[in-house]
């Protein structure tokens, strides 16, 4: 009987010890994407560049550069002017929204993508800080990975046309 209990005992222990071992593992995999999603991902999810002009030529290039890429700036928002106009004062932020109708058109005619409508159209920022300017749009690619196939593709290249759209103009 002395050999049957020492197996048994030895079996519960293996046990205790995998049982032990795989919750371990679940606590620092819930742990790691934790600081995942609160640390990294947020710096992940915009690109901010520093312009090689002051604000308003950084504003000035946008628009052309845009035109250039055959892009449309539909809106362009003078969020200074805006809180300003409701007893704030914020340095000078504007907000183009770009639009290129043949990615909108790919998105907007079909029902299972039109909640991507929400990100739309593209925006770009301007804004100073530190006596600099600096550009900052959200990661579109990075965004469009965790959606289906059609959106991935839509987003990512409006992402990348965006990048061509700002290159001549951030440092």
């Amino acid at each position: 009987m002395s050999g049957l209990f020492k197996f048994e005992n030895q079996l519960i222990i293996t046990m205790q010890k995998r049982i032990i071992m795989f919750l371990s593992g679940i606590i620092v995999g819930i742990v790691l994407t934790v600081v995942l999603i609160v640390v990294i991902l947020p710096k992940q999810m915009f690109i901010v560049s520093e312009s090689k002009y002051g604000f308003e030529e950084t504003m000035s290039a946008i628009e052309k550069s845009a035109e250039e890429n055959k892009w449309g700036v539909p809106h362009k928002y003078d969020l200074q002017a805006t809180l300003k106009g409701k007893g704030f004062d914020v340095k000078p932020v504007s907000v183009f929204s770009l639009c290129k109708p043949q990615h909108a058109n790919e998105i907007l005619k079909s029902d299972e993508e039109r909640l991507v409508s929400a990100l739309m159209p593209c925006r770009v920022a301007v804004y100073e800080k530190d006596g600099k300017t600096y550009v900052s749009m959200l990661n579109a690619g990075l965004f469009s990975k965790f959606m289906g196939k059609k959106v991935k593709d839509v987003m990512g290249a409006a992402s990348e046309e965006n990048k061509q759209i700002l290159e001549p103009i951030v440092k």
